[in-house]
């Protein structure tokens, strides 16, 4: 009597774990794909001889200029507020006008949406240092763009201060090598369990199982 059912080959085996192994891996590439922070003018960290007419911040990708959807923060150590309007934004760079800065520490917090769609934050900190002007002139290094129509006046500072979430980063971008260590934990164990599906299958495939010393069919 011959044995009846479902037969599985080698090629069948291994061409369904390389697509299991393939979604497994094609997740954690796709979460690590959202845009970053790439720079900052003044750069964080840095300590100036004169407070800045406005911080400009460089993105990895496209800024979203929905209203609302970019929120800057700029104070000094005292805790007052140097936004002076709306930012502005060309592309994936973002321009938010300041006022005066005494000396001292200058803290900025971020929020924007990036070209996937999915909000980001951070933030960062520079120095104005003592004895540094405090009427500052035009930055040369700072490209002024035209104000964004799209750009509502309701992104102010006080909306934005309950809309801006905690920041995740100091200075700078999140690092997505704690988000993907666990996809790739998964895909080793995912890499085991296939190596013995493969097992499994080429066993049956060969009219035995393993351990019954491969009896022929009857």
């Amino acid at each position: 009597m011959s044995r009846s059912g479902l037969r599985f080959s080698p090629a069948d085996a291994f061409l369904g774990v390389v697509v299991a192994l393939t979604a497994v891996f094609a997740l954690p590439v796709a979460a690590s794909a959202h845009d970053e922070l790439l720079g900052s003018d003044p750069a964080p960290g840095s300590t100036l001889d004169q407070a800045p007419t406005a911080i400009t911040l460089t993105f990895s990708g496209l800024i979203s200029q929905e209203p609302g959807a970019t929120v800057i923060e700029v104070t000094d150590a005292a805790g007052t507020a140097l936004v002076d309007g709306s930012p502005t934004i060309a592309d994936n760079v973002v321009s938010q006008p300041l006022t005066a800065a005494a000396p001292g520490p200058v803290t900025v917090l971020w929020k924007v949406v990036s070209s996937d769609g999915h909000p980001i934050s951070g933030e960062l900190s520079f120095t104005v240092a003592e004895g540094a002007s405090s009427t500052p002139t035009a930055d040369a290094t700072v490209a002024p763009t035209a104000p964004d129509a799209s750009a509502s006046p309701s992104a102010s500072t006080s909306e934005s201060a309950s809309a801006t979430p905690s920041p995740t980063t100091a200075g700078e971008p999140a690092s997505s090598t704690a988000a993907i260590l666990p996809w790739i934990i998964v895909g080793i164990v995912a890499v085991g369990a296939g190596g013995a599906i493969v097992y499994l299958l080429l066993a049956r495939a060969q009219g035995r199982t393993p351990g019954t010393g491969g009896d022929a069919d009857r």
